[in-house]
């Protein structure tokens, strides 16, 4: 089974589920940043979809790699059919669970620190990852923010020789979602 189909499965599987509040979004964001002496990229999707059970703290992300908005074309082309593939590897996904479910009130108003785990997938490679977050409930909403680094090289991302030393091998990635309870 593709991963889409997985990812698509485990987020039906969250939806479906007995236990627990379900949280979704459709238009979370994902900005990533890399910084470098001769090049600065920047660019955003606002099309994540995410998802969220509060009782077992499964967390779900999937990202439409073609739906990255950079500041310029040329950059958006070469990041889709030389660097991530995007033919070939459409989405970047993300599942896991919030280790500390039951430290956090979902029906309070709050701002909760987190820990999530789970396999991190983009350009076909999945690796363990741990990083922290915050959680801030208000208004019947759920709030995620993340910022974390990865090295393009952890998943298979080539730099051609042309261009090395031009851009970073380290991304900078902020996540943003506000999830609504699933009706």
């Amino acid at each position: 089974m593709k991963l889409s189909n997985m990812l698509l499965a485990a987020l039906v599987m969250l939806s479906l589920a007995a236990s627990g509040q379900k949280y979704v979004t459709k238009n979370g964001s994902i900005r990533f940043n890399s910084d470098a002496p001769l090049e600065k990229i920047y660019a955003i999707n606002n099309q994540v979809n995410a998802a969220l059970d509060t009782e077992t703290g499964d967390l779900a992300f999937k990202v439409l790699m073609k739906s990255f908005v950079f500041e310029n074309a040329l950059m958006q082309e070469h990041f889709n059919e030389n660097y991530v593939e995007s033919d070939t590897y459409p989405n970047a996904t993300f599942i896991g669970k919030i280790t500390n479910p039951g430290e956090i009130d979902f029906k309070k108003a709050a701002t909760y620190e987190t820990l999530v785990e789970g396999k991190l997938t983009i350009h076909g490679v999945t690796k363990s990852v741990k990083q922290n977050g915050t959680l801030t409930i208000t208004d019947g909403k759920i709030m995620a923010i993340s910022v974390f680094q990865i090295l393009l090289a952890d998943y298979d991302v080539k730099i051609p020789g042309a261009i090395a030393g031009k851009i970073s091998e380290t991304i900078d990635i902020t996540v943003e979602v506000t999830m609504d309870i699933l009706k």
